[in-house]
């Protein structure tokens, strides 16, 4: 599975192919720092990454008086690897919910079915955490240990119930997309 920064650069990466300086100004444009922020720095370091294990390709160009500038694409490859990578990110939950908050960016990669299916997947992981930890809170466990912990628990209660929401209006935006 690709890490974060790389999944998000290949997506975008996969809509057309760029170089570090329009990766850059289209992850400042995006706001993507207020969520997830990525360094200029990882981004040439990800890139000569994910070329060195070709899931991307470099090409140089020449424009005008300008220094020569690397162009990528992706290669079957970082195709196959990104796909992967977006479907696993869907299919599991992790309080940490960038990796699903950039998978879910580009859904669009996927058939209208295949994202039903992939949402559809999430919701039924996320109602069977939300279940798991329904079942921990009860009036004997809250009398044994402390409020804190009691409080952290239904803190991550409210999480679920977000991503529950949360992709439920994904769902419902990718199948109105369908009519």
């Amino acid at each position: 599975m690709l890490s974060k920064p790389a999944t998000m650069l290949l997506g975008l990466i996969y809509e057309k192919p760029l170089n570090a300086y329009e990766i850059i100004k289209l992850l400042n444009y995006m706001n993507v720092k207020w969520w997830f922020n990525i360094a200029d720095s990882t981004v040439y370091s990800t890139l000569k990454n994910l070329e060195k294990k070709e899931f991307i390709l470099g090409a140089t160009e020449k424009v005008g008086n300008m220094p020569d500038r690397t162009v990528y694409r992706l290669s079957e490859k970082g195709k196959k690897e990104f796909r992967n990578t977006l479907k696993s990110s869907i299919l599991q939950f992790n309080y940490d919910t960038n990796i699903f908050s950039i998978a879910a960016f580009f859904l669009n990669i996927f058939t209208p079915n295949e994202q039903t299916e992939l949402l559809q997947g999430r919701l039924n992981i996320l109602y069977k955490y939300r279940e798991g930890i329904d079942k921990q809170i009860n009036p004997l466990w809250e009398s044994e240990v402390s409020a804190i912990h009691v409080a952290n628990v239904k803190r991550m209660m409210d999480l679920v119930d977000a991503e529950i929401v949360g992709t439920k209006r994904l769902l419902e935006d990718c199948t109105k997309d369908d009519v």
